[in-house]
């Protein structure tokens, strides 16, 4: 199963669009080739990325760059593939967000080991933080998730105390 397969984008002949470019063809290929289990893995790893980014309703440019990095570091995806997984990832949160997100979370907590959710919430986090604020809404969606992932509240806190300067709430508090 293809990255774009499992995201719902792939037509019965998804390689023969006119509209094509050979550098389009490429990626397409490229992650065709992952092996379904890591195609999934990452699917599911930038739709919640984007669902965290997108909780106000925007993924500004800052979230969007900090979710390409996080796709290319820590997913293993050159530049190309990460733009085009970020991009599929946002259009799918974007139309289907509310009724997918529980579904695509479900299914990331099946196939995620524990180590692989932890990095996961410092990634949520991350993304949140990456324009020096994470909002009480986006620290919220994150709490949503790690219940969903069945991480324990104690992580959440722990993860969250690493981007204490940046929480909306404590701004302007001093830090102990």
């Amino acid at each position: 199963m293809s990255l774009l397969r499992y995201f719902g984008l792939a037509g019965n002949d998804s390689k023969s669009s006119s509209a094509d470019t050979q550098t389009v063809r490429r990626i397409v290929a490229s992650l065709d080739a992952m092996e379904p289990e890591r195609a999934r893995f990452v699917a599911a790893f930038a739709f919640l990325l984007c669902r965290v980014a997108r909780t106000d309703l925007h993924i500004s440019d800052v979230e969007a760059a900090e979710m390409e990095r996080i796709l290319m570091e820590r997913g293993g995806l050159t530049e190309d593939q990460a733009l085009l997984v970020l991009q599929i990832a946002k259009s799918q949160e974007s139309l289907f967000g509310g009724t997918e997100s529980f579904l695509v979370t479900r299914e990331f907590n099946k196939i995620a080991t524990r180590d692989q959710k932890l990095a996961l919430l410092d990634c949520l986090f991350a993304v949140s933080a990456a324009d020096q604020s994470v909002s009480t809404v986006e620290d919220n969606e994150i709490v949503r998730i790690c219940a969903e992932l069945q991480l324990p509240r104690e992580e959440v806190v722990s993860a969250r105390g690493r981007y204490r300067e940046h929480l909306a709430v404590l701004k302007g508090m001093p830090l102990a």
